[in-house]
This record gives C-alpha cells, sequence and structure tokens, in this order.
C-alpha cells in the first residue's frame, strides 16, 4: 500500500482489541505499535484516486502483517493495481511489492508522559513487468518515525520521514503527519489526521487533502476499515481518495 503525499484530515481507526486504540490503515500517517509477537494482521484491502475522470489505484491488495520478535513487526503487501484513464483502456496487473520492518525501540509509559515511538524503513519495487507498467520501474525507499501516545479514549499520534525516489522524473520527499483517534463505543472508532509531502516528481506541487473513514469491529478478529476524501495538489488539481479494508487479526 503507498502513502499518499497529502495534507489530509481522516477519521478512522485501526483494528485492535476493544477498548485499546492505535492508528494505521486507513490513515496514511502510521502507528508505531508494532504486530505482537507470533501474531498476525492481515488486510484484504482497495483503494485509488479518481482525477478528472480518470481512475488508478489497487483493485485488491493483500496486506500482512506479523510479529517476528519482540517488538519487532515485519510486513508485506502485494496488490494488484489498475490505471483507468477517462478516454483509454483500463490496464490491471500486479503493481508495486511493499516490504517494510516495523521496530519499537522506546515503550510507552502508561502513567506518564513518555509516547512509543518506532522506526518502520520500507521498500516499494516493481514486480515483474505488470508492475513496471503500473508503476514509474524505480525502487522507492521510505524512512519515517512513528510517536503515539494514548490518553483514555484519546490516541494522538504522528511521525513522518524522508523519501527516496530514484525515477527518471523522481525527486526525494519528506512526509509529515499528525492525529488523533477517539474511541466512539465498543465496537466503532473514529479520529482525525493530517498529512503533508513534499512534491516526488520534477515539475509537480505537493499535495493536500481530506479523508474522513471509521473502523467498525464485528468482533475480536475481524473489523472493517474504510476511508474516504478528497484531496489536491496546492489547491490545483482536485482529486477523490479511498481506502476499504477487511482485516483479520489473530
Amino acid at each position: 500500500m503507498s502513502i499518499g503525499a497529502r495534507l489530509v484530515l481522516a477519521l478512522a481507526l485501526t483494528a485492535v482489541p476493544m477498548g485499546v486504540a492505535k492508528a494505521g490503515p486507513p490513515f496514511n500517517t502510521d502507528d508505531p505499535d508494532p504486530t505482537d509477537y507470533r501474531k498476525f494482521e492481515i488486510y484484504l484491502y482497495s483503494q485509488g484516486t479518481v482525477d478528472s475522470g480518470s481512475k488508478a489505484g489497487t483493485a485488491l491488495g493483500l496486506e500482512i502483517n506479523y510479529g517476528a520478535l519482540p517488538d519487532v513487526q515485519i510486513s508485506v503487501a502485494l496488490p494488484a493495481g489498475f490505471t483507468a484513464p477517462s478516454r483509454a483502456r483500463a490496464t490491471l496487473g500486479i503493481s508495486d511489492v511493499e516490504l517494510g520492518v516495523k521496530y519499537r525501540f522506546i515503550e510507552e509509559d502508561e502513567s506518564g508522559w513518555r509516547p512509543q515511538v518506532s522506526f518502520y524503513p520500507a521498500l516499494e519495487a516493481p514486480l515483474g513487468k505488470s508492475g513496471k507498467a503500473l508503476g514509474d520501474s524505480a525502487t522507492h525507499i521510505f524512512l519515517p518515525l512513528w510517536t503515539q501516545k494514548s490518553l483514555g479514549l484519546w490516541t494522538p499520534f504522528g511521525g513522518g520521514g524522508y523519501r527516496v525516489n530514484p525515477g527518471p522524473e523522481g525527486r526525494n520527499s519528506w512526509f509529515m503527519g499528525v492525529g488523533i483517534l477517539r474511541r466512539i463505543s465498543d465496537r466503532l472508532q473514529l479520529g482525525a489526521e493530517v498529512f503533508h509531502e513534499s512534491s516526488e516528481v520534477q515539475g509537480e506541487e505537493a499535495k493536500a487533502g481530506l479523508n474522513i473513514g471509521a473502523i467498525y469491529d464485528l468482533n475480536s478478529r475481524f473489523h472493517i476499515v474504510g476511508s474516504a476524501g478528497p484531496s489536491s495538489d496546492c489547491c490545483k488539481t482536485a482529486e477523490f481518495s479511498y481506502y476499504l479494508a477487511f482485516e483479520w487479526a489473530n
């Protein structure tokens, strides 16, 4: 799943045991909380953007997070991407594979002020010819730090990092994001997020946007996650983005 380059307000929470809050999908700003040791979080998701009638994104993707060690999560995402220009034939195929390792090096002090903090380097690379057709044929590296603090029903979170984009027209960029989450009921969680990323491509502007979303806990293991909203490149070009996922956590 790719981290969007925009300033976004999002309402959502990830799937967690009832009573606990953390950031994550469908946010672009991630959370520092790794998957529990020897546990899985698996997302079956779809996401995309609509811009002046053109559509692009992930028709169907699979993201797997695994707690390989205490405070260490390994992640892989395998998306089937698509592009659908307004007056051209749609293209569908396996797009960029994403690999990451999240390491939490500061534990949260639940009775004090100290938040939890993680380093989450990730690599995004084209997978075969279809990946190159749907991407820019370059391998991207993202090097972020994420932080989070639980305050009763509220959970502020945020962070940012540096993205290396060596594509032919690519530019290295900075990402920053902050947000806050709140548990509304035993099953429903909502929140808000703002984030921004500088231009990733030569000749393009930085982007900003707005998403709203929610997560509904079907039970302690199965969850539905979604978000949607507008975005723009510094108020010049309007887009509409969406994310929808079914999550299983053991």
